[in-house]
């Protein structure tokens, strides 16, 4: 029998340890080393075997590999696939995380039942067969091929996908699984690493996808060892405020498709609900206060169009505050710089707030100009009328740069019924109806909206 030994491990980040240290040389965090039992592997020592022996595996030129087009199938949720790079990919391993409550077993119990023409096993470690059932009465779609289980083993687990060979696999939590070969309990570093990576073998040798449902830490990660992140074929990111209707689902890892890809959902009474036009959820109907700004960014294949708020008022303390809502808070204080010095705004002297409405996160730097108007236009206590649309990426200099796939931004704003579109001046040659306003620099398009 294998000899046992204890490790440390890092609850917050993974790293080992032969001994217990207060804090973790990897991830800094303190006291989060716990002791583990594992059993110690046996190690296989590579040989160099004579040329005369045949090889299990030996190199082949990439030229001789045949190329061979994915072969995927559709969850019948457009948002789902959209994330996903086009629909469910056969052997694929797929870790789906988000906040407690935020709707992640909704989501998955709700493509289990709409596939019905799919065998789909719902393994559950933290509900019991009675309240899958009520969550599911309550999304009032029916299958008899869906198949619910409650177990934490993964040994009898395995057993019963044995027996019934299903065609998806879902498993919620990853976190409640534990394997019998391991001592530690389960949630723990080892039980987390081992159970993912059995389930990984068992994905690519029967060619079945398996989606594991992820809790997430307080700083909004991944729960468990980092290695778990690497090991999965996809990670997706459940994000929004409980306390609204709205859900976004974002890609931060796809071996089968862009990283770049948003779907939204709409949480109902009867389930999530895809979002067709996230555009229009996005701005207000009816918001003509001063400092509110509409910007157009992408997410992946899709153009979205999204309200810019700002507050600027005079700073009741010394130091003046600069507090963002979806948007990098190092790139307003470099736009910010760029107002004081370009345009002498004494923003040195004001709190600046900005908040990008309907629970979105922005990296795409084309929203700079939005953000700008909507700070200008809070400084000067003047609204900016609702049928104007901005695009483009503010440099140092004040400087308007131009953005990629400026057509398709401009036909959302086109669709949505906004008039004018003021963009950086760009040798593309545009063919849509709405107006055009381009500028060479961020002083001049001031002039032409405000005068």
């Amino acid at each position: 029998m294998s000899k046992l030994r204890t490790t440390f491990f890092c609850q917050n980040c993974g790293a080992n340890s032969a001994k217990w240290v207060g804090k973790c040389p990897s991830c800094g965090e303190w006291n989060t080393y716990v002791e583990e039992v594992v059993q110690k592997e046996k190690e296989e020592v590579a040989a160099w075997k004579p040329s005369g022996l045949p090889a299990r595996n030996v190199p082949r030129r990439i030229q001789d590999i045949k190329g061979e087009k994915l072969d995927r199938y559709s969850s019948k949720d457009g948002e789902l696939d959209r994330v996903l790079g086009g629909g469910i990919v056969h052997g694929s391993l797929v870790l789906i995380g988000g906040e407690p409550g935020i709707g992640k077993s909704t989501l998955m119990l709700q493509i289990a039942v709409q596939l019905s023409e799919k065998k789909v096993l719902y393994v559950s470690g933290e509900e019991s067969l009675q309240q899958i059932r009520m969550r599911a009465d309550r999304i009032g779609i029916k299958s008899d091929n869906c198949f619910l289980l409650s177990e934490t083993s993964l040994g009898e687990i395995f057993n019963q996908i044995g027996g019934l060979e299903p065609d998806i696999l879902v498993i919620d939590s990853i976190q409640t699984l534990h394997s019998s070969h391991l001592d530690a309990a389960p949630g723990s570093i080892s039980q987390v690493r081992d159970c993912a990576a059995q389930l990984m073998r068992f994905a690519k040798e029967s060619d079945t996808p398996v989606f594991l449902i992820g809790h997430i830490t307080k700083e909004g990660s991944i729960a468990g060892p980092k290695v778990l992140e690497h090991m999965v074929d996809t990670v997706l990111q459940f994000e929004g405020d409980r306390h609204h209707i709205y859900r976004i689902l974002r890609t931060t890892k796809n071996r089968f498709g862009s990283t770049s890809e948003l779907g939204i959902y709409q949480m109902q009474e009867d389930g999530l609900r895809e979002v067709a036009n996230p555009s229009e959820i996005l701005l207000s109907a009816d918001n003509d206060n001063p400092g509110v700004a509409i910007g157009s960014t992408i997410e992946g294949n899709r153009p979205l169009l999204i309200e810019v708020q700002a507050l600027v008022s005079p700073a009741t303390y010394g130091t003046p505050q600069r507090s963002t809502t979806g948007f990098d808070v190092k790139r307003l204080h470099m736009l910010l710089a760029v107002l004081e010095k370009r345009m002498g705004l004494r923003l040195g002297i004001q709190d600046v707030f900005l908040n990008i409405t309907g629970g979105i996160r922005v990296d795409d730097p084309s929203l700079d100009l939005a953000v700008c108007a909507a700070v200008f236009s809070s400084y000067q206590d003047m609204a900016i009328p609702r049928e104007i649309c901005f695009i483009g990426e503010i440099g140092l200099g004040g400087e308007l740069r131009s953005v990629n796939r400026l057509e398709n931004r401009i036909k959302e704003a086109e669709k949505l019924g906004f008039k004018q579109v003021y963009l950086s001046a760009s040798k593309e040659k545009l063919t849509q109806q709405v107006i055009q306003h381009p500028h060479k620099t961020l002083r001049a398009v001031f002039e032409d909206l405000f005068g």
